[in-house]
C-alpha cells in the first residue's frame, strides 16, 4: 500500500486528490495548520467515514513555515509521494501580504524539499509541486513550457521561485520532483473569495431573493478554466511516470470573467447587467490579461484529457450554490 503526504489537504485540490488516492488504495497523510476554528469541511465526509478510511487517512499538525514540523512529519510518515498543494493562493490578497506569500509559497517549498533531503527521503520519495499559470503573467497566449515566465503579482513571483527550486533540487539531488503548471481550475469547493465561486454564489442568492448586487473588478480578464477534479488526476499521473518532468495542465479554451457571468446568470434566467457593479477595490495594481494553456505534452505523455467543459463547470457550481441555500 503506497503512502502519500498532502500539504493543503483541506483545500479544493487537496480534498479531490485525497478522494482519488483513497480510491486507489493509498494511505493518505495530510498536513493541517493549527487553528482555533476548524476548516476541514471539504474532507469532513472522509474523516467521518471511519469504516472505510479509518486506517488510511491521517492528519498531522504542521505548517510550511515550520521546518522542524515538516522534518518530523516526513520522518514519521515516510511517504512514497508528496503533493505540495499548500499556499497563499489568492492573487489579489498577495498584493496585500507579499512577505507572507513569499514565505509560504516560495521558502515553504524549499523547506519541504530540504526536509526530504535531510531525512534521506530525496532518492525514494516522488514530489509534486503545484505551479501556476500566473507565472506566465504578461506573456501572450497560448502558453506552454517554451513560453517566457513574466509574473505580475507577488503570488506569481513566489510560485516561480518555487518552480525553479524544484528544478534545481531535481537536477542537483536527483529527486523525482515535478512541476504541474495548472491553469485556473474551479469547482463547488472553490474558496468563497475567488471570482468564480463569488459569481456562482451571488447569482444563486439573487435568484432566491437574498441579494440584489454583485461587486466585481476586471470583467475583461480572460482565463482557461477547467474542473479541479480533472486536474488532480494530472497531478497523480505525473508521479506515476518513470522520470520527473514539468507539464502544463489546461483545457486550451479561454473565456472572460464576463463570459462566466453570462453563463451563470443566463442559466438562472437572469440578466447579469442588472445586478453587477464595478468596484475599484477589486482592481489589481498589475493585471494578467489573458491565460490559455497548451497542454499537448501532458496529453501525449500522461494520456491526460480534461473531461468537463466550461458550460458544465459553471452550471455545476451554480447548482451547488442553490443546494446550499435550500
Amino acid at each position: 500500500m503506497k503512502k502519500a503526504l498532502i500539504t493543503g489537504i483541506t483545500g479544493q485540490d487537496g480534498s479531490y486528490l485525497t478522494e482519488l488516492l483513497l480510491e486507489k488504495g493509498y494511505t493518505v497523510h495530510g498536513i493541517v495548520r493549527r487553528s482555533s476554528s476548524f476548516n476541514r469541511n471539504r474532507i469532513e465526509h472522509l474523516i467521518q467515514d471511519k469504516n472505510t478510511y479509518g486506517e488510511t487517512l491521517f492528519l498531522h499538525y504542521g505548517d510550511l513555515a515550520d521546518s522542524s514540523a515538516l522534518n518530523r512529519i516526513i520522518e514519521k510518515t515516510e511517504p512514497d509521494e508528496v503533493y505540495n498543494l499548500a499556499a497563499q493562493s489568492h492573487v489579489g490578497i498577495s498584493f496585500k501580504v507579499p512577505e507572507y506569500t513569499c514565505d509560504v509559497d516560495a521558502i515553504g517549498v524549499v523547506r519541504l524539499l530540504d526536509a526530504l533531503r535531510e531525512t534521506g527521503m530525496a532518492g525514494s520519495t516522488k514530489f509534486y509541486q503545484a505551479s501556476t499559470s500566473e507565472q506566465f503573467g504578461s506573456s501572450p497566449p497560448p502558453q506552454n513550457l517554451d513560453t517566457p515566465f513574466r509574473p505580475r503579482s507577488p503570488y506569481a513571483a513566489a510560485k516561480l521561485c518555487a518552480h525553479w527550486m524544484v528544478v534545481n533540487y531535481r537536477e542537483g539531488y536527483n529527486m523525482h520532483a515535478s512541476n504541474g503548471i495548472l491553469f485556473n481550475h474551479e469547482s463547488p469547493r472553490r474558496g468563497e473569495n475567488f471570482v468564480t465561486r463569488k459569481i456562482a454564489r451571488e447569482a444563486a442568492r439573487i435568484k432566491m431573493g437574498l441579494s440584489t448586487q454583485l461587486s466585481l473588478g476586471n470583467l475583461d480578464a480572460k482565463r482557461d478554466w477547467g474542473h479541479a477534479k480533472d486536474y488532480v488526476k494530472a497531478m497523480f499521473l505525473m508521479l506515476q511516470q518513470p522520470e520527473p518532468d514539468d507539464y502544463v495542465i489546461a483545457t486550451g479554451e479561454m473565456y472572460s470573467v464576463r463570459d462566466f457571468l453570462e453563463e451563470a446568470f443566463t442559466y438562472l434566467q437572469l440578466n447579469w447587467q442588472d445586478y453587477v457593479v464595478s468596484d475599484p477595490r477589486y482592481m489589481r495594481p498589475t493585471e494578467v490579461d489573458a491565460l490559455c494553456g497548451d497542454s499537448t505534452k501532458a496529453r501525449k505523455v500522461l494520456g491526460w484529457i480534461p473531461e468537463m467543459d466550461f458550460t458544465s463547470l459553471v452550471r455545476e457550481m451554480v447548482d451547488a450554490e442553490i443546494i446550499r441555500l435550500n
